[in-house]
């Protein structure tokens, strides 16, 4: 049995070109092509992508964002957090557990996560352990994002 693992992927011109396979989601896709294509370094390491190689092919992806204590309404005490966006498997390749790997990833950072779910995903973050966001409209600009939270952190 192979092992898988999450690796952050580089910023190069084979990430883009892996990342072209993916379903595209209207202006988040082209957000993340676009985020990709801005920070076009030769292999540069520090990327906010994520993913899973199945042999040579990218099978699953994420971005993953740290944000400042400064910007956090969602959290007491106020600290840095995640932004998770865009978890994405392969069609062929769902269900195998691909989309928890890359969430138990995130969480292994210790830190809370804030994602904004897809329609027709609630049950899965439900069941990676998120909670939907106390509402704000003028903090979620009507995203409902999902939260999870490390042990002795709370939500506002």
């Amino acid at each position: 049995m192979r092992e898988i693992k999450v690796e952050r992927l580089l910023i190069n011109y084979k990430t883009l070109e892996d990342f072209k396979q993916f379903q595209a989601y209207g202006l988040q896709e082209l957000s993340m092509l676009d985020d990709l294509k801005n920070n076009l370094v030769e292999n540069d390491s520090e990327s906010p992508f994520y993913g899973i190689y199945y042999g040579s092919t990218l099978v699953a992806r994420m971005s993953l964002y740290e944000r400042s204590a400064k910007f956090d309404d969602y959290f007491d005490p106020p600290q840095d957090y995640l932004v998770l966006w865009k978890l994405e498997v392969l069609p062929e390749y769902r269900g195998n557990n691909y989309a928890r790997l890359l969430v138990d990833y995130a969480k292994s950072f210790n830190l809370p996560i804030k994602t904004n779910p897809f329609i027709d995903s609630h049950g899965f973050w439900d069941y990676m352990g998120f909670e939907k966001a106390s509402y704000n409209m003028e903090r979620d600009l009507g995203e409902n994002p999902y939260i999870w939270m490390p042990k002795g952190v709370k939500q506002i």
